[in-house]
């Protein structure tokens, strides 16, 4: 504006405008070209992000929302949905087989999908699924804290004692 950049939009938004060099704008085209320019780069990041690796639909939106507008990065996350790019159910299961296999206890992770922006309620039935029955993680448990004792007398006694805590299952 007046030889100053005042705004940036981006190239393809520019061209598609049919704005040239020295054309005056009134507020509202300014602010609609504006609007057009932030959902595109808000596109264009959410592929960019999901084709690194899958996010929950509101994980998305917060990572866009850094650098565009909160209406763009939710029709961006929204777009993407519809697309089949974003499917928080199947985000849910498959991190928390992940996290399961990792040996992660159930609150902790419902509390890590949730922290990635998966529902609780989904979270808590992602992590259902994925735990371990409870004697699996029993045996899971005897194997990495007491296996090595066992062929000790002083560490049998504790070995048989031993019970998993309740974030354990």
């Amino acid at each position: 504006l007046d030889g100053e950049a005042a705004v940036r939009v981006d190239t393809e938004t520019f061209l598609r405008s049919g704005l040239k060099p020295g054309d005056l704008l009134t507020d509202e085209e300014l602010h609609s070209l504006l609007q057009a320019s932030d959902a595109r780069r808000a596109r264009e990041k959410a592929l960019y992000l999901l084709e690194h690796r899958p996010h929950a639909k509101r994980e998305l939106e917060r990572k866009l929302s850094r650098t565009v507008g909160e209406e763009a990065a939710q029709a961006a996350a929204d777009r993407m949905e519809e697309l089949g790019l974003v499917d928080d159910a199947d985000y849910a299961a498959r991190l928390a087989q992940e996290l399961a296999r990792k040996g992660y206890a159930f609150s902790r992770t419902v509390q890590e999908l949730v922290r990635r922006g998966v529902d609780r309620e989904l979270a808590q039935e992602a992590a259902r699924e994925a735990s371990p029955d409870p004697e699996e993680a029993i045996r899971r448990l005897i194997q990495r804290k007491y296996e090595r004792r066992l062929g000790d007398e002083k560490g049998r006694p504790p070995t048989a004692a031993a019970r998993p805590r309740v974030g354990d299952r």
